[in-house]
């Protein structure tokens, strides 16, 4: 008897330590931050239709067209932003992933536009090249490279398809994360959900639809879904949520492999969401690269409690990577609504909770389980005692409090950058009636890194 409960109280106590191991927090420390602001907008290149010189001319309410400039607002919600829709040109908004470069650059990506493709068929899809002043506060836009297909490589009729340019749009596919490589560039879908490939000019060259098991991993935006002719007939099956796509894609160290994680669970033939310890789970799915095929194996992330989704994904090594997790949550608690059920225009409705970024680790050794998660820092208890904050926070921290926050990756043994999607122009997380700016930030992470 006293053998079984000595067995029995350490593999409690084993157990209770793994717990603590993976929610176990390390701190963050800013070292700079640069601001794009919310207004940023390009020209539509000059070969550009006419259709595509304005955007957002879709995001009414009834979704009814509109072409007169600054005559939507923009909504969080109950609240009303300071910016409005349509736009003249382009928005430099959404980054949805990003990756430090060897020049000291930069390369993120804006995502499908205004939310949805219903209303992102004037948007077009482009890559940021960016370079960032920490002393300054300032961030210089180096390059946009605006996404094509010339070649008609996509599986579906794209917006422009009888255009001479064949640009790509918002409509056409939901493009969040990203993979700098010598010849283009690895992008990460949503609609599909796909990996795409792009060339250096930004033509698409690779369309590749998702399996797991040998099985098709389908979104209801998938362009290939087909709905029956009257409502008696058998609905087309998919097993994803709307926007459960690729919200990440990290490249293994040596070029080979690249590891696409979907934002939302899959759901299996019984209706429920695949689940680790009965926490919600979404998948890591392994690409070859050179073979151009997924190789059949992929890991389970679990959310922490209250956490819904992913934002970013990158690798540190071999077996370990940077994931930021997060709830819905926008704004801080000191401006909620009294009653979240009966939002109100100068308050915050469901305030930010949870913004972290993990640390995991995965290998051959966990094949089909669960990642390891190391441990996290808190996206919303910076500490600042260098009062490096341009916004945000308070007297000797800063914060993030964005419903979106989607870029993050390593730049150098001791520092991460760290970025928030602004969803232009609705997303309002730092003031209750202001359009998000494009925040980003370098924190000071050396002991999180080195974390074991």
């Amino acid at each position: 008897m006293i053998r079984i409960l000595s067995a029995s109280t350490a593999l409690l106590i084993f157990l209770a330590a793994s717990a603590q191991a993976d929610e176990q927090q390390f701190k963050a420390k800013l070292v700079g931050q640069a601001i794009l602001p919310a207004n940023t907008i390009a020209d539509a290149p000059a070969d550009a239709p006419d259709f595509l010189k304005t955007s957002g001319k879709f995001t009414t309410p009834d979704r009814k067209r509109t072409d007169a400039l600054g005559t939507v607002p923009g909504k969080d919600g109950a609240r009303v932003t300071d910016l409005k829709l349509p736009f003249a040109g382009q928005p430099i908004q959404g980054f949805s992933g990003i990756k430090t470069m060897p020049d000291g650059t930069f390369w993120t990506l804006s995502d499908n536009g205004f939310g949805s493709k219903q209303n992102s068929s004037d948007v077009m899809l482009f890559l940021h090249q960016l370079k960032f002043n920490w002393d300054s506060g300032k961030v210089e836009v180096v390059k946009n490279l605006f996404l094509s297909d010339p070649n008609k490589k996509a599986p579906f009729p794209i917006v422009m398809e009888g255009a001479d340019k064949r640009y790509l749009t918002g409509a056409d596919f939901d493009i969040e994360s990203v993979q700098p490589v010598a010849d283009g560039f690895w992008i990460g879908e949503e609609f599909g959900p796909y990996l795409l490939k792009f060339d250096t000019s930004g033509q698409l060259t690779d369309v590749f639809a998702t399996t797991l098991d040998g099985k098709p991993v389908m979104s209801p935006d998938n362009a290939l879904l087909q709905l029956p002719g009257n409502p008696t007939q058998k609905m087309p099956a998919f097993n994803l949520k709307r926007s459960g796509g690729f919200e990440g894609l990290a490249m293994s160290k040596d070029g080979s492999k690249l590891y696409g994680l979907l934002e939302g669970p899959i759901y299996k033939g019984d209706g429920q969401m695949e689940s680790v310890d009965g926490k919600t789970a979404i998948r890591v799915i392994e690409f070859d690269v050179a073979s151009k095929s997924w190789t059949g194996r992929s890991w389970l992330y679990p959310f922490a409690d209250k956490g819904v989704s992913i934002g970013d994904f990158n690798m540190l090594d071999a077996t370990t990577a940077l994931v930021i997790e997060r709830d819905n949550g926008a704004g801080t608690k000191d401006k909620a609504c009294a009653d979240p059920k009966q939002p109100k225009p100068d308050c915050f409705e469901a305030p930010a909770e949870l913004k972290r970024v993990y640390k995991i680790e995965f290998s051959d050794a966990n094949v089909g389980k669960s990642v390891r998660k190391i441990g996290y820092i808190d996206l919303l208890r910076i500490e600042d005692p260098d009062h490096k904050r341009r916004q945000g926070g308070g007297e000797g921290f800063y914060d993030m409090p964005f419903v979106t926050i989607e870029n993050v990756d390593r730049v150098d043994a001791t520092h991460i950058i760290i970025g928030n999607d602004n969803n232009l122009p609705f997303s309002a997380g730092r003031a209750v009636d202001k359009a998000d700016d494009n925040e980003f930030s370098l924190l000071e992470v050396g002991d999180f890194l080195n974390a074991k």
